[in-house]
């Protein structure tokens, strides 16, 4: 039986990701998985490297939301994955995979570990499956899944230009509850190593607490962004 998953990675000038991500998903693909990338306009030669690896790929408006819409939107399997490019998924997803038909759940996440031994990672990585287990609200890194047909049902991805991932779960919940899985992804620490542990940490808690009371997703996308460095060739 071919394994009923889409995968959709949205991506932005990552040339020095993508074919190693793609690289960890070629099992899955000889299994009947679906792959795609979706390119919001990419200043290097992200989209040429990710030819090899992926079954279809498509140049959408930048921004993860429109992204992972526009690829969504060509799923054709029962389950899509939104998968981000320093992300890798458990050894064991063609299992994973099975189980979701017999779960009640139609969404979830998975539980997450970051790819450093660094003692402070643990604490992070803790506090975030133990935030997202009791909350129900799974984010990016943490591989949200669906049932391509309850997506479509709620729309997808609202357009907006950051915590598309943290409102999305907000709607899924009212479907059902979501199912956690227990193996963990794995996930880089490069934003934590590119602005520094504590304040990255201290900047996401700001910008959620703002999103819970109430603060617009543009006002929160704009101060995100206002320090990040971008990657080469990616307008600030």
């Amino acid at each position: 039986m071919a394994l009923s998953l889409s995968i959709v990675i949205p991506v932005l000038n990552e040339s020095g990701q993508i074919e190693a991500c793609l690289k960890t998903l070629q099992g899955l693909r000889q299994l009947g998985a679906q792959v795609i990338v979706v390119d919001g306009g990419s200043a290097d030669n992200t989209a040429t490297l990710a030819k090899p690896g992926a079954d279809q790929i498509i140049v959408s408006g930048a921004g993860r939301a429109t992204q992972m819409n526009a690829g969504a939107a060509l799923a054709q399997h029962k389950w899509v994955l939104f998968l981000h490019v320093d992300t890798w998924l458990p050894e064991k997803m063609p299992d994973i995979v099975m189980a979701w038909n017999y779960s009640k759940s139609k969404w979830g996440f998975f539980s997450v570990r970051l790819n450093s031994d660094r003692l402070a990672f643990r604490f992070i990585e803790w506090f975030m499956n133990r935030r997202s287990y009791y909350t129900g609200i799974g984010t990016g890194d943490q591989c949200q899944f669906v049932d391509r047909e309850i997506f479509e049902q709620v729309n997808g991805f609202a357009d907006i230009p950051l915590m598309e991932d943290i409102e999305l779960s907000k709607r899924l919940k009212r479907v059902s509850r979501p199912l956690v899985v227990v193996a963990k992804a794995t996930t880089s620490v490069r934003k934590w190593q590119d602005e520094g542990i504590l304040k990255t940490v201290l900047k996401m808690w700001r910008i959620r607490l703002a999103y819970y009371f109430g603060a617009a997703p543009e006002q929160l996308a704009e101060k995100y962004y206002r320090h990040k460095v971008p990657p080469p060739g990616e307008k600030p």
